[in-house]
């Protein structure tokens, strides 16, 4: 069915992008618009692929006129959540540049070189952005240059992003019908807020507001109605949470922000939980089990295997035993495609497996053998650009008929490369990869190549890692979700968004990157933020409206940045890696981290391998393995004083305590990010025993003031809660 999925939301003036699922490549779809608000003037193109871009809040309602017949989708925006923002860097720290020989790039536009050109103010060389409340980096580059690129940050004021969950229950009360419950909740710092939660359907099935009586955060449907459905096609609920806040009683203004969607699967043909019911109620947006708690290893296929061996499919598979004394639940592998670079990430051939590293069959065993070690695959998926090199490039850029649109282009003005393109304009790509164009989602036949390939590797392996995910648009990710899961559910989505945006996991992705904490740990190791930040960082999801469900992948480096110990040094090495581990999310080891490899893509360490550092990353696993609250338990911060600096101690923003709590088990994690050992009060009841060594830590004089503990902590420690503090 080419019908475009689910209803969309956003707020005016962001556009969305509308498509027909499983597009044929020749085929004719039509796009219109049937229903807006009063004062709206927004159209929409005449391409298969559009581009709706409210221009006033209410509802918007499309027509798709397809081949398979016509197919309406709803899009709900809101008001306008962006502010008026500046960014600034001094005119001497960019000079001899002329504001005209400046890039500026950022998330917020998506990273393209030459796209936004600053103006002098003063000092100060100046661009004027509309952004969203929270922190927005940036960077500006002198002469286009992005090796030379001043960075800095903006900080937008205003309330954080609310967050809704939908159940659904059948039966209740003596009632036969199915009951969806809206559990909504304001950002943390929203103050007085009101909260409203909004139920939107589903083109594709038959459910319509009249079925259904809707009175506040719930929705109710007879069973009978809902059976009376074509049992063909599931019935789909979606919610959307909208909070409103004051600004300030002076001006009176108002700032909306709304959830992500939720979405709740009603199926009438399965039968369901609840007896007799005949339903079946799913939550398609939810992440599998095994992914909330998953140790991760990522392996950079060409550096792995030593020094001497080549780097083969055979010789990955040899070393999966250490993989298992590791504790390695999944296992990412970087890519594995016909590429001609060592990194991968320049493809040249989505169906085939590089010729280097060893054959399909070949690969397939490496699947096989860490299966059967208990370890899942992921493939990294490279689907926003491909090589220059691809024939599909090759044939796009000499005219060959029928790849006209199978990349992006800018106009030659917004390039600041030295390529000489072939063909009108330039080949689009972000920062300065030259040597990957963007491919273009607008074209029906690269939305078609891209799922074949999906297809082609998701019965292979356990779940994708999607390479530069915020490239590509998300109705394509919200169909790659829908047909993956319809074949296993179990299958991981992992998006590689950078900042993370929590967009991506409205019904698209399962994990996440966790770049607040991955920053955070390497500011707290540098000493530029105080060890608490760690925490901050943790709660910093809520705010931007991440649901709990989301899986937050929790690491310290990986194959695009540059190792920890050469960023900021030895000291706070262990501590930052058992953050990691003690944290809620999944703990990911990039390999080497484990064993002392300093360049960012250098050959494992293996003879000479940092055995005390391997046994420590060791120790991390076995413990979060053994100790439910490490995984799934509330975090709560824990009072933390240490012994004066000049008295064999460390500076008190160094260390930072707290509880891991899953209602049956306490455990209080002390982390040590100065690299010398020093003696912590605990402003909670412990044990002495230190959970990651086995070894007692209790400082002489152990008992400290209000019932709590003195303890000597060299890196991280991890102990029970006793007494008051425990259950």
């Amino acid at each position: 069915m080419h019908h475009p999925g689910p209803p969309r939301v956003t707020t005016v003036g962001r556009p969305v992008e509308l498509a027909p699922r499983a597009p044929e490549r020749d085929a004719t779809y039509r796009w219109r618009v049937l229903d807006a608000p009063a004062e709206s003037a927004a159209t929409v193109g005449s391409g298969p692929v559009v581009h709706l871009s409210p221009d006033v809040p209410g509802t918007y309602r499309l027509e798709l006129d397809a081949p398979d017949g016509r197919h309406e989708q709803t899009v709900r925006a809101f008001p306008d959540d962006r502010r008026p923002a500046t960014m600034a860097v001094p005119a001497a720290a960019l000079e001899p540049a002329s504001p005209d020989e400046v890039s500026v790039i950022g998330p917020f536009n998506d990273r393209l070189v030459g796209r936004d050109r600053p103006r002098r103010v003063g000092d100060d060389y100046v661009l004027n952005v509309d952004l969203p409340p929270g922190t927005h980096p940036f960077g500006f580059a002198p002469h286009d240059d992005l090796a030379e690129q001043v960075r800095g940050d903006v900080e937008v004021p205003g309330p954080g992003r609310p967050r809704v969950r939908l159940d659904g229950r059948v039966g209740q009360e003596n009632s036969d019908e199915l009951v969806v419950v809206a559990d909504a909740e304001p950002a943390p710092d929203a103050g007085e807020a009101t909260l409203a939660v909004e139920f939107l359907f589903d083109g594709r099935d038959a459910l319509e507001p009249g079925d259904c009586e809707v009175g506040g955060d719930s929705l109710r449907v007879p069973v009978e109605t809902l059976r009376g459905f074509d049992s063909s096609e599931p019935v789909r609920v979606h919610a959307v949470a909208v909070q409103t806040t004051t600004e300030s009683s002076e001006s009176g203004e108002s700032s909306v922000r709304h959830s992500v969607l939720d979405t709740l699967v009603v199926d009438p043909d399965v039968v369901g939980d609840e007896p007799g019911s005949g339903l079946a109620v799913s939550r398609p947006g939810d992440a599998p089990e095994w992914a909330h708690h998953a140790t991760v290893y990522e392996v950079f296929v060409r550096s792995f295997v030593g020094e001497t061996p080549d780097p083969t499919f055979d010789e990955l598979a040899r070393r999966v035993p250490y993989l298992e004394s590791l504790g390695v639940d999944c296992l990412w592998l970087t890519p594995i495609l016909e590429s001609h670079t060592t990194h991968g990430y320049h493809v040249t051939d989505y169906f085939e497996t590089a010729s280097d590293l060893g054959s399909r069959e070949d690969f397939e065993a490496l699947v096989d053998r860490c299966h059967d070690a208990g370890i899942r695959v992921v493939f990294d998926l490279v689907i926003n650009h491909t090589s220059r090199d691809h024939p599909a490039f090759q044939f796009h850029s000499t005219g060959v008929p029928g790849y006209e649109n199978h990349y992006a282009r800018v106009p030659e003005r917004e390039d600041p490369s030295d390529v000489d393109w072939g063909g009108p304009g330039a080949a689009e790509h972000y920062f300065n990869w030259t040597r990957i164009p963007n491919l273009n989602y607008d074209s029906p036949a690269v939305r078609s190549w891209m799922l074949d390939v999906v297809t082609e590797w998701a019965t292979v392996v356990d779940g994708f890692r999607c390479d530069v995910a915020w490239g590509v648009p998300h109705g394509f990710w919200k169909e790659v979700r829908e047909r993956v899961k319809a074949d296993d559910p179990e299958f991981l989505l992992l998006d590689e968004t950078i900042p993370r945006d929590p967009a991506y996991h409205e019904t698209e992705f399962d994990a996440h990157y966790d770049t607040t904490l991955y920053g955070a740990l390497r500011e707290v190791g540098a000493g530029e933020k105080p060890a608490t930040a760690v925490l901050d960082a943790v709660a910093d999801a809520r705010w931007h409206g991440f649901p709990d469900d989301a899986v937050q992948l929790r690491y310290i480096e990986n194959h695009d940045e540059e190792r920890y110990r050469s960023a900021v040094g030895d000291d706070a090495l262990r501590a930052a890696a058992a953050a990691t581990f003690t944290l809620p999310g999944a703990p990911m080891i990039y390999y080497g981290q484990e064993t002392g490899v300093e360049a960012q893509r250098g050959t494992m360490r293996w003879h000479d391998a940092d055995a005390d550092l391997v046994d420590f990353h060791r120790r991390l696993s076995r413990l979060r393995d053994a100790h439910e609250a490490l995984r799934v338990g509330n975090v709560e911060p824990v009072s933390a004083s240490v012994a004066p600096a000049g008295d064999d101690g460390v500076e008190s923003d160094r260390v930072v305590a707290f509880a891991r709590d899953d209602g049956t088990d306490r455990l209080v994690v002390v982390l040590n990010f100065a690299g010398a050992p020093t003696t912590v009060e605990l402003g909670a009841e412990t044990a002495e025993t230190d959970l990651l060594t086995g070894e007692r830590v209790g400082a002489s004089g152990a008992a400290a003031g209000d019932g709590g503990v003195r303890v000597t902590v060299a890196d991280a420690v991890v102990l029970r809660a006793v007494g008051d503090s425990s259950h």
